[in-house]
C-alpha cells in the first residue's frame, strides 16, 4: 500500500507565491487534503503531488523515498483544469469511452453501458458531464481513472469547482480512501475545512485492516474490468 506526503513543497516566493508552501500525508483509507486558493495554484499543487512538476522547495516522497517516475506511474490526476479534465459538452458516455480506450479496453458501447451501469449512474450516460451533479462527476473520473495500468493512487483537482455540497462529494473521496486506494484532494480552503471535519469522524484503519475489509462502492464491482 502506498503513501504519498508533500513535504512543505512550493513554488515562487512568498508572500505571493504562485504554490504557497503545504504538506500534506495521503494513505490508503485516509485522504490527504491540500488547501490552496487562486486559479493556478491548485493546478500547480496537482501536478507536483503527481510527480509532474518538481517544486522550487520542499519534497514528494512515496513511500518515504523521493521518487518523481514512481509517482507518475502510480497516482493519475483526476479532474485538473486544463491538463485532465473532460471538455464541458461531452456526455458521460463519451468520457467513458475514450477514458476505456486511454485504458487500453476496447471501448465498446456494451463495455461503456456496463461501467456506467455499474457505477450506478447510467441515467446519466447522455448527460454532459458538465451539468451531472458534482458527486456523480467525481465518482465517474476517480473509477475511471483506477481502470489505468498500475495506478494505485489518485490526486483529485477542486471538485468544489463545480459547486454542489462538500458533504456528498467527498463521501466519494472517503469511499475510494477505504478501498485501500491513496488520494490526495487538492481543493479551496473553504472546502478543504469541511472535508477534515468530515476526515476526522472516519475510524483510523487498524495496522490489520486489509482493503478488502474496509467499506466498498459501486466502482468496485469486478464487471468494471474487460473480462479477457
Amino acid at each position: 500500500m502506498t503513501t504519498l506526503e508533500l513535504d512543505h513543497v512550493g513554488i515562487g516566493d512568498e508572500p505571493g507565491a504562485a504554490l504557497p508552501t503545504v504538506s500534506a500525508v495521503a494513505g490508503p483509507g485516509r485522504p490527504g487534503i491540500v488547501a490552496v486558493e487562486t486559479e493556478q495554484a491548485p493546478v500547480l499543487a496537482s501536478l507536483v503531488a503527481g510527480g509532474r512538476m518538481r517544486p522550487d522547495r520542499g519534497r514528494v516522497l512515496v513511500d518515504g523515498h523521493e521518487d518523481p517516475a514512481a509517482v507518475r506511474r502510480a497516482f493519475a490526476l483526476v479532474d485538473t483544469p486544463g491538463v485532465a479534465e473532460p471538455f464541458p459538452v461531452m456526455s458521460c458516455r463519451r468520457v467513458v469511452r475514450e477514458e476505456l480506450a486511454y485504458a487500453g479496453q476496447r471501448p465498446s458501447r456494451e463495455h461503456v453501458d456496463t461501467v456506467l451501469d455499474s457505477l450506478g449512474i447510467a441515467r446519466f450516460a447522455d448527460t454532459h458531464v458538465q451539468r451531472v451533479p458534482t458527486e456523480v462527476r467525481v465518482r465517474l473520473l476517480v473509477e475511471l481513472a483506477l481502470l489505468r495500468e498500475g495506478v494505485t493512487g489518485l490526486v483529485v483537482t477542486s471538485p468544489e469547482r463545480h459547486g454542489g455540497a462538500v458533504e456528498d462529494w467527498f463521501a466519494v473521496v472517503r469511499d475510494v480512501a477505504l478501498r485501500g486506494v491513496t488520494v490526495l484532494l487538492v481543493t479551496s480552503k473553504a472546502a478543504a475545512q469541511t472535508a477534515s471535519a468530515l476526515l476526522a469522524t472516519i475510524p483510523t484503519p487498524s495496522e490489520d485492516q486489509s482493503p478488502d475489509d474496509a467499506a466498498r462502492n459501486d466502482g468496485d464491482d469486478p464487471r468494471l474490468q474487460e473480462a479477457s
